[in-house]
């Protein structure tokens, strides 16, 4: 029997939470799911709280890239608003020294490298 428990997200988005053992189960069928395209998430946890998910691995790859790239733009605006606090012009720096200190290449139409 499966314990499936409804679960609104603070953003308004509801899923459905699936108990730990049901997902165990159902793990086999998540991969065929998967590998017929069908890329929803599994969400399990105990006591009805999302606690994990599955989630095919090319969507957690992209999710990787994402998350290096906002980590990436986090530190650039800490480091613009360090240095626009000091209102010092010999800390202020040009798009060029920013993508150099960061390795971006302004010269080219790809996305920032991800640090990992």
């Amino acid at each position: 029997m499966s314990t499936e428990t409804p679960q609104d997200r603070p953003n308004g988005d509801r899923v459905n939470v699936i108990d730990t053992a049901t997902a165990a189960h159902n793990l086999p069928r998540m991969l065929q799911r998967f590998r017929a395209g069908q890329a929803e998430p599994l969400i399990f946890g105990d006591d009805g709280q999302p606690e994990a998910v599955v989630v095919p691995f090319d969507r957690w790859e992209l999710l990787e890239e994402l998350a290096a790239d906002a980590e990436q733009a986090a530190e650039a605006r800490e480091l613009t608003r360090e240095r626009l606090a000091k209102k010092r012009p010999e800390d202020y720096v040009t798009a060029d020294e920013l993508a150099e200190e960061f390795g971006w290449n302004l010269d080219s139409d790809n996305e920032p490298p991800a640090t990992r």
